[in-house]
């Protein structure tokens, strides 16, 4: 019968010369919820393998012209067919140079004739069961693939469909600071700039998410150096006007092997937050390059992350959010710095330093 799906019947391929031994199998192996397919030679059965979906295919392995090791050797030579599951049967008894002959074409199993039928039937069966798992398993993957690509368009959509709007917020709110005179208006105007930057931020960050989810980052390495790569985050940083926020110091050779686009947003990634989660306190970027084999860059920022919450900075699914900051939607950022320094063979890892600082450490290998 049909599985829950509406999926047909398992096909079992039975492969004899003999007219009489087919109709033996078919009566040993024949079940309901079987559909049985015969072929009377190796050509026969090559043309039904490579046309239908085979659960298990019974050869016999004396046959003119191509026998049962030459035909199972062509399945396994073709990407369709080589995962068939091949019984071999044969009325050579006790012989190990066909069992191994016959195991080295990719029998999983040897029957020798005359064979009990309820082992038969037994082993069948089990190979039976094994095709329904598969299946099972090719459709709830199907199906989380496809939800996987629903979630990554919606997430695409909206974020993109977001900008419209708050696009227009900001660039009221700055007409509001401009014109404004009263005090409490340009204060209420400074938090929706305030706010709708953050959110500008996220959104920014969903959508490279789901980009990175669907497709990935492709990295173009080079070989660069870390330190310069940070000078350039602290000019930007500057050029916001928080030039006293970020402090930048060097240690040992930065030189490395990385893409440069990626690791600025890395690391403009790990500053942002820093900024953004630092009590308006100063950011330290600190190089180290003192090890023979791999850069260390440290992001030191004001702030305290909760023991419960730390374990979870390990894993690149698990954010975790500074006690004093929870709620300010932190973690987009840490997961795809985390992503791209994964791709370089390197690490993000967060830890509390002393009472009152966190420290995010980027390790990087020299060269990849």
């Amino acid at each position: 019968m049909a599985g829950a799906t509406g999926a047909p019947p398992p096909r079992i391929l039975l492969v004899d010369d003999l007219q009489q031994n087919l109709v033996a199998l078919e009566a040993i192996v024949g079940r309901g919820h079987l559909q049985l397919l015969t072929a009377s030679s190796g050509p026969e059965a090559l043309e039904i393998v490579l046309r239908e979906d085979i659960a298990l295919a019974l050869v016999d392995v004396q046959m003119p012209g191509m026998d049962g090791f030459e035909l199972a050797e062509l399945m396994r030579g073709n990407e369709r067919t080589r995962n068939i599951p091949i019984i071999f049967l044969t009325a050579a008894v006790g012989d190990p140079s066909r069992q191994f002959r016959g195991y080295e074409a990719g029998a999983v199993d040897f029957l020798s004739k005359p064979f009990d039928p309820f082992v038969l039937r037994s082993k069948v069966e089990v190979f039976v069961q094994l095709h329904h798992q598969k299946r099972r398993l090719a459709e709830k993957l199907s199906e989380l693939e496809e939800a996987l690509r629903l979630n990554e368009l919606f997430t695409a959509v909206l974020g993109h469909d977001l900008r419209t709007p708050l696009s227009s917020v900001q660039a009221n709110a700055e007409i509001v600071k401009r014109l404004a005179t009263d005090e409490r208006l340009l204060a209420a105007a400074a938090r929706i700039e305030s706010s709708s930057a953050r959110m500008a931020r996220m959104i920014s960050q969903i959508l490279e998410l789901a980009r990175v989810r669907a497709s990935g980052f492709r990295l173009a390495p080079v070989r660069g150096d870390l330190h310069a790569a940070c000078l350039a985050i602290r000019d930007e940083v500057a050029a916001t006007g928080a030039a006293d926020r970020l402090e930048v110091a060097c240690l040992g050779d930065t030189v490395a092997e990385f893409d440069p686009d990626r690791m600025a947003q890395l690391l403009s990634n790990l500053v942002g937050n820093a900024l953004q989660h630092g009590a308006d306190a100063p950011v330290r970027m600190t190089v180290d390059g003192t090890a023979p084999d791999r850069v260390v860059v440290s992001v030191t920022n004001r702030g305290r992350i909760s023991p419960q919450a730390l374990p979870m900075l390990q894993s690149l699914r698990g954010m975790a959010v500074p006690e004093h900051t929870r709620g300010a939607g932190l973690g987009l950022g840490l997961h795809i710095a985390r992503h791209i320094a994964a791709l370089h063979g390197g690490d993000v890892a967060a830890e509390n330093a002393g009472t009152e600082e966190v420290v995010f450490r980027v390790t990087l290998p020299r060269c990849r």
